[in-house]
């Protein structure tokens, strides 16, 4: 069948190309014949595109809600035993015959194997993936719960049972860490972007608010011995959430998610300007500073909060507070945070995707202002001006939380690295203010006896310093803007719109084609073979297998 002169066609209305590729000539491949000095052929010419290339594929799993709901619930669960013996510090010491500053190494022994845990996390998610890594928290939640309640026995010595206390709270933070390292990684590897934030938040809350259910359960359960028992029930009863965690889906949400994890070397490298531009792992030195200055904050402020968390007791019963309102005032910081960040996470997704930087730029200033103003609110009856600066510094934290998280993300485009670094400097600086504020604890003559008026003036003075350092944090927002600019690339090389044959002087070369769709009349859709289409020139021929349309 011969091609007639194209120009008898109607310039008015888009045509088919279907029909042409479809009907005349089945097999015949057209392509851009601009750029040459003569026609080519398909058949002695070179391919523009190679058939077998596939485009990248982003999908999206409901299961990936269960593995949510499995880090969140074991999330809860591990964040329990850092602060269970807060609220019931004083209790605690009599029921054992030990001392108030060995019931506070029961949290600070979690933050001290924290810190080398949270740094090895990343290296074994590499190697083993997210599922192997959890089973493993898994393994030794079950464990500690069950060595904390063996050190009830009271046929022991008050050194042995604290012995076995603290051994079940040295596998309690193994666990812990894992479950909050790990959040930022599985959002990347499967949530998009209108899930992404979303996903780090209700991961990293779910831990704050495990401490903040802790600090409301311990001093309701009965005495320090059955409260440890109740924590070991809970431990178990969690167990099975781990079915619900999968590694990685089959295909990814984003770019971002199909990149093969980098190390924590790779970062550590970057940091110190010590990797070439064209390696993944390289950061400007504005990223390097946003990511020094994000993670000396994100230290300080969970540091300062978890301080809060184990300490509640000693801030505030020798002011006359009793250890359920201390319980409360922490259970208010922590829980006000969390309603706020369901609220706020969303926004960020969706509403507010560019302004990670603004907001820390306006909610540190604001938390610090209020940590410092705990100078002056704690004594004796002010519970209402308390209860209202825990739910502020609440509010603000608990948004800083993920909104850090996602941060650090987004300039070293290393998830689970990042993160172990975050968390790292948090559980690092609680450390610094707890050994320091308890060496600041007030004598027994003092007025009132023990009071930690000392302890908070370094607390909020510390905080207030290393929070005004936020100025200098631009906070661009690198892995979103590439995930972006992927998605809309892939948009457009699978959905290019038909155009009627008279425009056809503006060229698509290049916007790759894998089929002609012959039931849409006059519109390329995506398919199976790659056909760029030819720009309409003077010089401009396009050759079906030895046949010219001219």
């Amino acid at each position: 069948m011969a091609i007639e002169d194209i120009s008898i066609l109607p310039s008015h209305r888009p045509i088919s190309i279907s029909s042409l590729h479809s009907q005349l000539y089945p097999d015949a491949k057209v392509i851009d014949t601009s750029q040459s000095t003569r026609p080519i052929s398909l058949t002695h010419g070179q391919e523009m595109k190679d058939e077998n290339e596939q485009p990248p594929v982003y999908r999206l799993y409901r299961r990936r809600f269960t593995g949510l709901l499995g880090f969140i619930l074991l999330g809860l669960v591990t964040g329990m035993p850092w602060v269970w013996f807060g609220p019931i510090s004083t209790d605690t010491a009599q029921a054992f015959d030990i001392s108030v500053n060995q019931v506070n190494w029961l949290g600070n022994i979690m933050s001290c194997v924290f810190l080398p845990v949270s740094l090895l996390i990343p290296i074994f998610c590499v190697r083993f993936g997210i599922r192997r890594c959890a089973e493993v928290g898994v393994v030794m939640l079950l464990i500690s719960g069950w060595v904390r309640y063996a050190g009830t026995i009271e046929s022991l010595s008050p050194q042995s049972a604290y012995t076995l206390l603290i051994f079940g709270q040295l596998f309690s933070a193994i666990s812990q860490p894992i479950f909050q390292v790990l959040g930022p990684k599985y959002s990347e590897m499967w949530f998009d972007l209108k899930g992404r934030t979303t996903a780090t938040m209700v991961i990293a809350i779910s831990n704050p608010v495990g401490g903040a259910i802790s600090q409301l359960l311990s001093p309701l359960v009965g005495t320090p011995r059955q409260s440890i028992l109740v924590l070991a029930i809970i431990s178990t009863v969690v167990v099975p959430a781990i079915f619900l965690i999968e590694s990685e889906p089959p295909s990814p949400p984003t770019y971002a998610g199909s990149k093969a994890s980098q190390s924590l070397y790779s970062l550590l490298c970057a940091m110190v300007g010590r990797v070439r531009r064209d390696d993944p792992a390289y950061m400007t030195p504005h990223e390097r500073l946003d990511f020094a200055i994000n993670t000396l904050i994100f230290g300080v402020l969970a540091g300062a909060a978890s301080a809060l968390s184990i300490l509640s007791a000693q801030y505030f019963e020798p002011e006359g507070y009793s250890d359920t309102i201390a319980g409360l005032f922490g259970a208010t910081l922590l829980l006000s945070g969390v309603l706020a960040g369901v609220i706020t996470a969303p926004l960020f997704d969706r509403v507010l995707t560019h302004h990670l930087g603004i907001t820390i730029k306006i909610l540190v200033p604001i938390a610090a202002g209020a940590w410092l103003s705990l100078i002056w609110a704690v004594k004796p009856n002010d519970t209402g001006g308390i209860f209202a600066i825990m739910a502020i510094i609440g509010i603000c934290s608990l948004i800083m939380l993920p909104v850090g998280l996602e941060l650090a993300v987004e300039v070293t485009r290393n998830a689970d690295s990042s993160s172990a670094i975050l968390w790292c400097s948090g559980n690092a600086f609680g450390i610094i203010f707890i050994l320091a504020e308890g060496a600041l604890r007030a004598s027994a003559t003092a007025s009132p006896p023990y009071n930690m008026h000392a302890a908070l003036v370094l607390h909020g003075v510390i905080v207030m310093v290393v929070g005004s350092s936020v100025v200098f944090v631009r906070a661009k927002q690198v892995r979103r803007e590439m995930d972006v600019r992927m998605a809309q690339q892939l948009d457009s090389n699978r959905h290019v719109e038909g155009v009627p044959m008279h425009t056809l002087g503006t060229s698509f070369s290049g916007q790759s084609i894998q089929s002609i769709d012959e039931e849409e009349n006059g519109w390329i859709q995506d398919g199976n073979k790659s056909i760029p289409l030819p720009d309409r020139r003077d010089d401009t021929r396009a050759e079906v297998i030895g046949t010219v349309v001219r």
